[in-house]
């Protein structure tokens, strides 16, 4: 692609397609092989371009790519921990009994909802290279290809994610 200021606007439709063909495919596969089928991965994909098409005076064509794959990527996060939440409320039944220590299933369930707001608290971007890494088990250098960023700036993702956990959760 030219560097060109009328070649180089995302606004332009000549742009945008080439942009949706350079990238759809790759897109649907990253959110295919990662989250599977059961979760609307094409629909995601048109989802993330339409945010695209939306925001396309603010991104420029070298950063759609890494555009793309954040916004489909926290799409998918947002309708998984949707569909978990309402899983688990559907399937949950009391229990008669337990095996474990009451103390210890208290303790339990205080560090998951610590886990949870910290998680929450994090920066979009830090909490997607965490899981990513933590979670998924991607190595740095996936995770910046995915990503489009440089390998240094997913490392510091993970470690101000993995600070940030720390002091929030107060265990380690």
């Amino acid at each position: 692609m030219e560097k060109s200021s009328s070649k180089n606007n995302t606004c332009k439709e000549e742009v945008f397609n080439e942009l949706f063909r350079n990238h759809s495919e790759d897109l649907y596969k990253f959110l295919y092989y990662k989250y599977g089928a059961d979760n609307n991965p094409s629909d995601l994909v048109q989802e993330a371009f339409i945010k695209l098409w939306n925001n396309c005076a603010k991104v420029l064509p070298e950063k759609a790519r890494a555009f793309l794959f954040t916004v489909a990527n926290h799409q998918m996060l947002n309708e998984l921990s949707k569909k978990s939440t309402a899983l688990k409320h559907a399937t949950s039944k009391p229990r008669d009994f337990t095996s474990e220590d009451p103390e210890f299933v208290l303790r339990e369930k205080e560090f998951k909802k610590k886990l949870e707001q910290a998680l929450s608290e994090l920066t979009e971007s830090q909490r997607i290279a965490f899981m990513l890494s933590k979670v998924e088990g991607k190595k740095h250098r996936e995770i910046a290809e995915m990503l489009g960023i440089s390998q240094k700036a997913v490392e510091k993702r993970i470690y101000g994610a993995i600070a940030l956990l720390k002091e929030k959760i107060d265990i380690f």
